[in-house]
């Protein structure tokens, strides 16, 4: 049984916010870290999962949409999303997945949809990547209750831990307490990394950085649309009502 945890979500790449959220996890005490899906597409691709697995402490991974895009353009499948994505989305999938190898491949297979944990004092938690019904459903701190209680009641949990929508919040959907951890790499909101601790209470993490000296870095890859990523994910991302509003016309309807 693990006994404190941290939750990583939708890191997208971004070595430098990560060192920074591993740093305050070394000084929490954590010894499990679940990294709960979208580890790519992003700048700092093969250096992103190479840190995540030298770290000392034991660390888990669910797939994430992201991840699935990548690992399915490395193995020659061009999915439905990738055939009607704009070009802008795709190049960003494309350039990772040749960053990576075999030995990637054979890595990101391994990982599961979803994991569960039991943690003392919060119980048996699962770790999704957008919702338990698959990894994309988009839903934020305002859809209604109505529209969330069919796809949580039958979880059989009493909390779910996800991410995807890249904004933290901590709510209820009947008996089912539902967290989002946010997002360590293109949050929304105020710059910095955002990321979950578990055990024995449940903390919103915000964490920040050096954004001058992650920008140099960052811009020293030769991502596709790297200003922009700078721009958007670390100077200067969009506003929590920005966001909120952009994402309404998407959300969760039944």
């Amino acid at each position: 049984m693990v006994k404190r945890v941290a939750a990583l979500y939708d890191i997208h790449g971004n070595l430098p916010a990560l060192d920074a959220v591993l740093q305050e996890i070394r000084e929490a005490g954590v010894d499990h870290v679940v990294v709960g899906g979208d580890v790519f597409p992003g700048p700092m691709p093969r250096e992103t999962l190479s840190r995540l697995l030298e770290f000392g402490t034991s660390v888990q991974f669910i797939l994430g949409n992201g991840d699935r895009e990548v690992l399915a353009q490395m193995r020659g499948v061009e999915t439905e999303w990738f055939r009607t994505a704009p070009e802008s989305w795709r190049m960003p999938i494309r350039w990772t997945a040749e960053q990576l190898d075999t030995g990637h491949e054979r890595l990101l297979t391994g990982w599961p949809a979803a994991c569960r944990l039991l943690i003392p004092e919060i119980g048996e938690t699962l770790f999704c990547h957008a919702t338990p019904r698959n990894d994309t459903e988009i839903f934020t701190r305002l859809t209604p209750d109505d529209r969330l209680r069919p796809v949580f009641e039958q979880v059989n949990v009493p909390v779910v831990v996800c991410g995807h929508t890249h904004m933290q919040f901590d709510r209820m959907v009947g008996e089912v307490r539902v967290i989002n951890a946010g997002s360590v790499g293109m949050p929304f909101g105020e710059p910095g990394a955002y990321w979950l601790l578990l055990g024995p209470d449940i903390e919103l993490r915000h964490t920040r950085f050096d954004l001058e000296t992650a920008t140099k870095r960052l811009l020293a890859t030769d991502y596709p649309q790297v200003q922009q990523f700078v721009a958007n994910s670390v100077l200067r991302p969009p506003s929590e009502a920005e966001t909120l509003a952009a994402f309404s016309r998407a959300e969760i309807t039944s």
